[in-house]
């Protein structure tokens, strides 16, 4: 068997071996190799419109901060104060004029840096000055909200470089965000990737999205950071309409599900080493024909999403039966979960970091 570092060509390629999936050192690694080193879709601008608007999230490991500050720009911090790793907020918020400690009370402003400490006078030597709160890279693609932690990862723009184009007249900047869902998973959160990046399950897991899309011309189109699978719409009784499905994958946990008036966002979040939760945000366009579909849309995705939980939830039991070693992929079908893996085992090879 070739070694994980070792990506073969497409018509030669074997899945990833089970122990990928398993056991809370893998999952560390996945911190620390791949999370720490990618860009991590943790917000839309929609909840960052004024200054002093703010969310809280996670990469991996870390506790994050993105604030708006008084002078219009998005920062990101890690959300640890200097003083003793307490938080500086809990939740999302709206307006705020300085970042409070929720542990004793130092005081931030919007632009990380330490400007009041409590009853610190008899520290000697203490000054607030030169005390700022760790800051990342963050930015923005068609109102989406992303933080890298690493000053290595690629520009956002190069990661996502050419979506926009290939999509048009599609605007996804103009759709207007409507609701939130979320699924917890028992399998390892690359199960699930995998399972998204291929339409060869298809025509045996999903019955009713097989009408939709047109198996036939089902094509995968691959680029640096990110994979395309596209099909023309068919029979679908007015939920998506006339045109085109594009489901782009963007390494490593971004899911683009972009239909005529209509953008769902899946990030795909780790929650232990056999168990993710799937987050889905919709957004849908301004015209009343996308808006009297929203609710046919909502049953018919969460007819989709509960059967790829059950085959994902059935994968994660195979993988850790003992009973399974890599099987050949298919070149016409899995050509998009070749490209995912290929992008896993170069972060693999890398040197380790300290996990995020």
């Amino acid at each position: 068997m070739p070694s994980d570092s070792s990506p073969e060509e497409l018509a030669k390629a074997r899945a990833l071996p089970p122990r990928h999936y398993l056991g809370a050192e893998m999952l560390e690694r996945d911190f620390a190799l791949v999370f720490a080193r990618s860009w991590q879709l943790l917000a839309h601008e929609h909840r960052l419109s004024a200054a002093g608007d703010h969310v809280v999230a996670e990469i991996g490991r870390t506790p994050i901060l993105i604030v708006r500050g008084a002078d219009g720009a998005l920062r990101a911090f890690a959300n640890v104060c200097r003083h003793r790793a307490g938080p500086l907020a809990l939740c999302d918020g709206r307006g705020a004029r300085a970042l409070h400690c929720k542990y004793h009370g130092w005081t931030y402003d919007l632009e990380g840096r330490l400007r009041h400490a409590p009853e610190m006078a008899g520290a000697d030597g203490f000054t607030t000055e030169g005390v700022r709160l760790p800051q990342f890279r963050v930015a923005s693609w068609q109102g989406l909200v992303f933080v890298a932690l690493d000053q290595q990862t690629p520009p956002l723009e190069v990661v996502y470089g050419g979506i926009a184009a290939r999509i048009t007249p599609i605007d996804l900047a103009a759709m207007e965000f409507v609701r939130s869902e979320s699924y917890d998973i028992a399998c390892n959160w690359k199960v699930y990737v995998d399972n998204f990046l291929e339409g060869y399950h298809l025509p045996y897991v999903h019955p009713g999205l097989s009408k939709v899309l047109d198996y036939r011309v089902y094509r995968t189109e691959l680029s640096p950071w990110h994979s395309l699978q596209h099909s023309p719409l068919r029979a679908n009784d007015g939920i998506y309409g006339e045109g085109e499905a594009f489901y782009y994958f963007v390494y490593p946990n971004v899911m683009l599900n972009i239909m005529p008036g209509r953008l769902q966002v899946n990030r795909i979040l780790p929650a232990g080493p056999d168990r993710c939760r799937v987050a889905f945000d919709y957004y849908y366009a301004v015209d009343s024909a996308a808006r009297a579909r929203i609710a046919r849309d909502r049953e018919f995705s969460d007819e989709i999403q509960q059967e790829d939980i059950a085959i994902c939830e059935a994968v994660q039991r195979g993988l850790g039966s003992g009973h399974y070693e890599p099987g050949r992929l298919c070149p016409r079908r899995e050509s998009g979960l070749w490209h995912f893996q290929n992008l896993l085992r170069e972060a693999y090879a890398r040197p380790s970091v300290t996990p995020a």
